[in-house]
This record gives structure tokens, C-alpha cells and sequence, in this order.
């Protein structure tokens, strides 16, 4: 089951790509003009992950791809190259206030976005 718990651990990784690159891109691409990043379903998912991530944070609760990553890994801590680095730059030894107050950060930072580059709805 190692390998199943690399590809959760590898969408996880996604997953914070997604919030990460998905607001430096809207800025990027407000300033270049791109059209799609005034996009409603993007902007709209993308908020929505960071949301649940801060909610999460917050209430105290793990992030599920994290325990079904442990549940896959079982007793085995062996894991790859790759893996092993992408769980290094995922996860710091923290108490949770810190994660709570660096995503309510990032969180009121995507949602004043929505101010300085607006959602375009189509007519």
C-alpha cells in the first residue's frame, strides 16, 4: 500500500499547489491581462480549498489526505525519493495556532483578491 499512500500524499501536494499557485498566478495574470484568472468556478474553487483548509486548521481537525496517507502507510515509514521530499516541504513540526494564523492570512489575502482582481461575469 506505499505506493497508494505516495499518490495520496502526491494529490495532497497538488492540493497545495493549487491554493499556493492558484493565488500567484491571479495576480500574475491581473497583470498580464489573462482573462481566465477573473474566471468564477476557478476563483471560486480555489477560495473554497483555502476555506476548508482554514476551517480545518481551526477546528482542530486533520487534514483527511493526511490520516488516509498514515492509514495507507501503516508501521512503514519507508518512502522514495521524491516522496520523501514533498513530505519534507508538506509538513512542519508546528503547534496549530501557528497554521491557524498563517492560513487565516493566506485565507483574508484570497478574499481581498477578489477586490483587487474581480470575478468578470460573462453577459
Amino acid at each position: 500500500m506505499i505506493w497508494l499512500a505516495d499518490m495520496v500524499l502526491g494529490v495532497h501536494f497538488l492540493f497545495v499547489g493549487f491554493i499556493v499557485g492558484g493565488l500567484i498566478l491571479i495576480w500574475l495574470g491581473a497583470a498580464l491581462n489573462w482573462k481566465w484568472v477573473h474566471g468564477f468556478w476557478f476563483r471560486i474553487l480555489h477560495a473554497g480549498a483555502m476555506l476548508i483548509v482554514l476551517l480545518e486548521t481551526a477546528l482542530g481537525l486533520a487534514c483527511p489526505l493526511t490520516i488516509w496517507e498514515d492509514l495507507l502507510r501503516g508501521e512503514s515509514r519507508t518512502m522514495g525519493f521524491i516522496p520523501y521530499w514533498i513530505s519534507r516541504f508538506l509538513f512542519y513540526d508546528f503547534p496549530n495556532w501557528v497554521f491557524t494564523a498563517l492560513y487565516t492570512v493566506v485565507a483574508v489575502i484570497i478574499f481581498l483578491t477578489f477586490k483587487w482582481v474581480p470575478i468578470h461575469r460573462k453577459p
